[in-house]
């Protein structure tokens, strides 16, 4: 792979062989009403699935408005959003946040939804010293690269999703049951098509739960099978974010972004910092049903 190349007046440097490159020479800010920018950035991060930036210094407004060109925003329904900005969701972390620690395991934003997002916009506004960095991994590649009688094995395989059993574990048993009634399980299957791309997606994480159509003749001849079989299966592709080879890391400073595809990626926010504070706020855009 060739190191940087220049395109519509943009520099880009390839991160790792699998995915992930920095962009430098442009103000993000701008593509909030620069189209041509904006159709550049967007055809780089369906090359790339994962862009980096440095020294953005836009606003959260601009922040917003440059994620919105994708799609629309939402919020979260336990980590808080910015009160001014809606949309625009504040992870921030440090010596008293210890207990909640969501994001250091392999997941796809929201895939507790029937509508998971296609992607975010995630700037650091305060990052530690040192550590901290996030990791991304191609679930793309990760299909690709599984051996044909798994593929062959999960090709009709559905799934559950939950943030009762993620987010919803820590909160008291009233909570966490009313947030379950609000968010119900989604179930998507097992291998999605990328709606622009074409390609296979390996798609389950940390918030997938279970099969809900392993239970059947081809994959259980006794009741022994069903549970470990399973449970089993599940635990190799989920394990499968977790190869260096289909991965690119990235270490923060501030006003560092990050843009990435959530439909084929998985990302690990790395908890080694404590008791440092970093400080991250995302736009989250609203996807399409996957299929």
């Amino acid at each position: 792979m060739s190191r940087s190349t220049t395109r519509g007046g943009i520099r880009i440097e390839p991160l790792a062989c699998s995915l992930g490159a920095e962009l430098s020479g442009l103000d993000l800010g701008d593509a909030a009403h620069d189209a041509d920018l904006f159709a550049e950035i967007k055809a780089l991060l369906l090359q790339y699935k994962v862009l980096f930036l440095r020294d953005q210094q836009f606003s959260r407004a601009q922040h917003v408005a440059v994620a919105r060109r994708f799609g629309e925003l939402e919020d979260h329904p336990v980590v808080g959003s910015d009160p001014e900005h809606p949309g625009l969701v504040q992870i921030y972390k440090g010596a008293d946040t210890r207990h909640l620690q969501y994001e250091n395991a392999w997941h796809c934003d929201a895939t507790w939804r029937e509508r998971p997002q296609m992607g975010a916009v995630l700037r650091c506004v305060e990052c530690p010293p040192v550590g901290g960095d996030m990791v991304w991994a191609n679930m793309a590649l990760a299909h690709e690269r599984l051996p044909e009688h798994i593929k062959t094995r999960i090709a009709g395989l559905r799934a559950r999703h939950s943030i009762e059993a993620s987010f919803g574990a820590a909160l008291p048993i009233e909570k966490r049951l009313a947030l379950h009634r609000q968010y119900p399980d989604a179930e998507h299957p097992v291998v999605v098509t990328h709606p622009e791309t074409g390609e296979k997606i390996l798609f389950v994480n940390s918030f997938t739960t279970h099969f809900t159509n392993f239970h059947t003749s081809e994959h259980v001849r006794v009741g022994q099978d069903y549970a470990p079989g399973a449970a089993d299966l599940l635990a190799y592709l989920t394990s499968q974010a977790q190869i260096p080879e289909y991965q690119v890391r990235f270490r923060w400073r501030t006003n560092s972004v990050a843009i990435w595809d959530n439909r084929c990626t998985q990302h690990y926010a790395v908890d080694d910092f404590f008791p440092a504070v970093r400080k991250l706020e995302r736009a989250g855009i609203i996807g399409a049903r996957p299929e």
